[in-house]
């Protein structure tokens, strides 16, 4: 009933069409449950007529409803399709909408525990099977249940023990097909799921395929994709086994219903039961309408087996626990102040990376976080972004918990750039201006200058209109002095830096470095950085070791401590200060 009910949120909007379908899929099957009656009328006159004269004109008559039936059931059913049609356009475009809003509004921890693959698998190919599933198996099941119903009672109204005969010879098919599908269902979501697993692996291996290829791990890469292949093919291939026997099944009930009409029609017309030869030709024509809608209804309860195996799969991204929706307030004449308040934090329960971080950054100081791999500063970074929320403890920005501030206007007023570099297929300035609007000229040209971007786009013919994507032949390095120049053409108020120059030449640091100063001028900024050399100016250094800062204090003052900051200082070092 649940499945049924988080359908039904879907299907609301298009009830109107859906009814408009269901009611032609209706009005067709009506259609066709008059045929056969017709046929028997038909085939009653011209045996009485054989030893006299046949009555043409009721023939005629006969022959011309008969017609009038068969027309306007094919026109019933058209529309119908038609209308099922767009309703299933409509479907799949609504969930695909529905999910990208979703995913917008999904922790980033929760996306971190899924793969990429399997996030693709879920808002393309389970949405596409889901919604073909259902609006081409809506109108299916509706006109075959009115054909069924509909054949019942005009075969109870034409023999009733004809009718039992028939009835009896498919409800052993019907549990068959029922036991079938119950033992295909699993079959069916364990297939779904292989499928996002296998394209996850696609996924890592087409992203890293340079990597594979330089390890010579093709052999390693192909045999893994075997294995996942095999596995869904051994899935899939019991899914479809199981329920290719639904139609088979109903296919020969209904050719035992044809023998058993005519053997018992046969002997009941001998003994003068009031059964005639056109009884008997209707009543193999309703056989075959009665085991039709069974077969089809079969069917389409199969076909349905993948749909409830990719529902789960949906609603369960659909379901997932959203951030916090907090209302937008706009930020203004934000100073920089920032806060931790004894935070601790942990990816998984029980394995704390952060343990009760406490500090102070007053505005506009520029702050640098050192120390060894793992030691938690990237970690800070995303809980000071709300990518994630400390386990206990608080962060403030100007004195307010950023648990109150929405996380657009706590995004709007900071400046970001991470290890990853990321660009978008789009023109250069596309890349640069992301998500800030009105950019001047001026202030674009400027900001290519700073950053020496400038050069790259005077290479091109089109210059910051040419069109790059992540295929483009671009080095590490400019792909980060483009995303150094969209943190700084956004203007924040607090400054993000992740290892910013991490990809890029000395030459290039120098110029990365020397617009970083300028722009890190009079905001509140925080830089994560190996290169010891590029944080000599900053105002404080917090050195961090296992989730808690150890040491405190600037450049000089570390040096003559001697501890954690000045080994990792000389280590890097050392030549040069000799």
């Amino acid at each position: 009933m649940r499945k049924f009910k988080q359908v039904a949120g879907f299907i609301a909007p298009y009830k109107g069409i859906v009814i408009i379908a269901l009611i032609c899929a209706v009005l067709g099957s009506l259609m066709n449950v008059l045929i056969p009656r017709q046929i028997g009328q038909m085939a009653d006159i011209i045996t009485a007529g054989i030893n006299t004269t046949i009555d043409l004109g009721a023939i005629k008559k006969i022959a011309i409803i008969s017609v009038l039936l068969v027309v306007i059931g094919f026109i019933l059913n058209y529309l119908m399709g038609f209308w099922l049609s767009g309703f299933s356009q409509s479907l799949l475009r609504d969930m695909r909408m529905k999910l990208s809003d979703k995913l917008d509004r999904l922790s980033i921890s929760y996306i971190d525990g899924m793969s990429t693959g399997d996030i693709l698998s879920r808002t393309t190919n389970d949405v596409t099977v889901f919604s073909k599933a259902y609006s081409t198996n809506l109108g299916t099941i509706a006109s075959n249940l009115v054909l069924f119903t509909g054949c019942v009672v005009m075969m109870l109204v034409t023999s009733p023990i004809l009718t039992l005969v028939v009835i009896a010879s498919t409800i052993a098919g019907s549990i068959v097909s029922g036991l079938l599908a119950k033992v295909s269902r699993p079959y069916f979501k364990t297939s779904s799921s292989q499928l996002g697993r296998i394209n996850a692996y696609i996924d890592e291996v087409l992203s890293g395929h340079l990597i594979v290829r330089a390890f010579n791990c093709e052999a390693e890469a192909r045999k893994e994709f075997e294995k996942l292949n095999g596995e869904l093919a051994v899935s899939d291939w019991k899914s479809q086994f199981f329920s290719s026997f639904m139609h088979p099944v109903m296919t020969f009930t209904g050719n035992l219903a044809y023998v058993a009409v005519c053997i018992v029609g046969a002997y009941l017309m001998m003994q003068g039961k009031g059964i005639t030869i056109g009884t008997i030709a209707a009543f193999i024509l309703y056989v075959k309408q009665f085991s039709s809608p069974i077969a089809s209804l079969a069917q389409s309860v199969s076909n349905l087996q993948p749909a409830f195996a990719v529902q789960e799969r949906i609603f369960e991204l659909l379901e997932a626990d959203e951030i916090r929706n907090i209302d937008s307030i706009g930020l203004t004449d934000v100073k920089g102040e920032v806060v931790f308040d004894n935070v601790r934090f942990g990816y998984l329960p029980g394995q704390t990376i952060i343990h009760g971080f406490s500090a102070k950054v007053e505005p506009g100081m520029k702050v640098a976080i050192v120390g060894p791999t793992g030691a938690g500063k990237s970690t800070l970074v995303n809980l000071l972004m709300k990518f994630y929320e400390p386990d206990s403890g608080y962060i403030m920005l100007d004195g307010r918990p950023i648990e109150e501030i929405s996380d657009e206007d706590l995004h709007s007023v900071m400046g970001m750039v991470l290890q990853e570099t990321w660009v978008f297929d789009g023109t250069i300035r596309d890349n640069i201006v992301y998500s800030t609007p009105d950019v001047s000229d001026e202030r674009f040209n400027e900001v290519l200058k700073e950053t020496g971007l400038d050069n790259l786009v005077e290479t091109y013919p089109d210059g910051a209109d040419t069109e790059i994507s992540e295929k483009m032949e671009l080095s590490a390095g400019q792909v980060q002095l483009i995303t150094i120049a969209r943190a700084m053409i956004k203007d924040p108020a607090v400054l993000i830096l992740d290892e910013a120059t991490s990809s890029v030449d000395t030459r290039t640091e120098m110029i990365i470095q020397g617009a970083i100063d300028k722009l890190t001028a009079g905001r509140t900024s925080f830089v994560i950085a190996h290169r010891l050399s590029t944080i000599r100016n900053a105002d404080i250094i917090f050195v961090m070791k296992d989730g808690d800062i150890v040491e405190t204090g600037n450049h000089n003052e570390l040096l003559q401590k001697g501890g954690l900051y000045s080994e990792l200082y000389y280590s890097q070092f050392a030549d040069k200060e000799s």
